[in-house]
């Protein structure tokens, strides 16, 4: 037993082993007791996940910062460690360091937050979480069918977005133009229908263009956006079946499906009591010569 001990006293790596394991459960067991108080006291959940997050980071730092004194004996053989180390795993460990950095940008630039609506690598859906080498998406389905949410979680690895292009509906103008097209038939009164479609659009959305406006105005001073008109338009075109009516409005990214839907009642029930605007579709007409 004495022999043992004088081995593992007289054995610096074991030492510097058992003190990092003590340091280890030090830190889990305090995270741990941390985050049942803040869970205790904390009622709003969004303040909750932001408060316990930073409390993770912060007691991770510090476990860093006690392993790199733990295991380097001066200042010199920190720096040569810490150099031979990172030229070694630089390479076999280069999406890991890539997942740290881009994790860093995502903090420090926020080019977004949890709660966010994005788009990267042809994946679309709510921001989740963020971690230091993950972020988690509630995946939403594709705008034909009304980006909802489909129940499933994405995981995708941070250094996406350096590699990626991504698309945030949230960031600067949190606002975003959608359409809906209206066909009509060539002997319906065009310019009636487009009036009665511009009615029901300001019905739906021109209480928003006050509200977009102070949103233009503050996103100007981060981004070069110019929009002059913020209210609802109808645009004219000619199809092979009919003449066709273009809706244009602003809605929230989440209220997409529910503003469709109800502009659509909208133009069922006042187009239905309309003799003379009546919906078109593809057709084919036979003339005996």
């Amino acid at each position: 037993m004495n022999s043992t001990l004088t081995y593992i006293s007289g054995n610096n790596l074991l030492i510097k082993i058992f003190w990092t394991f003590l340091a280890l459960i030090a830190i889990m067991l305090s995270i741990k007791v941390i985050n049942h108080i803040l869970y205790t006291n904390i009622n709003d959940k969004n303040k909750y996940y932001l408060v316990r997050k930073r409390v993770y980071y912060f007691f991770s730092s510090i476990f860093v910062i006690v392993c790199i004194f733990l295991w380097s004996n001066s200042t010199t053989s920190l720096t040569t460690y810490l150099g031979l180390v990172s030229a070694g795993i630089a390479i076999a460990l280069k999406n890991l360091f890539s997942n740290i950095a881009a994790w860093v940008f995502i903090i420090i630039r926020k080019p977004f937050k949890v709660s966010d609506r994005i788009s990267i690598n042809k994946q679309k859906g709510d921001v989740i979480d963020i971690r230091v080498f993950q972020f988690s998406l509630m995946e939403v389905s594709s705008f034909e069918n009304g980006e909802q949410s489909t129940g499933r979680i994405i995981i995708i690895p941070n250094y996406y977005i350096f590699s990626h292009s991504l698309v945030n509906y949230n960031k600067g103008f949190k606002y975003i133009w959608n359409e809906i097209k209206v066909l009509i038939t060539f002997e319906s009164d065009w310019e009636k229908a487009k009036k009665i479609l511009t009615d029901i659009s300001n019905n739906h959305s021109l209480h928003l263009s006050d509200e977009a406006s102070r949103m233009v105005d503050k996103a100007k001073k981060d981004y070069m956006i110019h929009y002059k008109k913020l209210t609802p338009i109808v645009y004219t075109d000619v199809k092979e079946s009919g003449i066709q009516l273009t809706i244009r409005y602003l809605c929230l990214p989440r209220q997409i499906r529910n503003t469709v839907n109800d502009i659509w009642e909208d133009i069922l029930r006042i187009f239905g009591e309309e003799e003379d605007i009546q919906l078109a579709y593809p057709t084919t007409r036979i003339t005996n010569n």
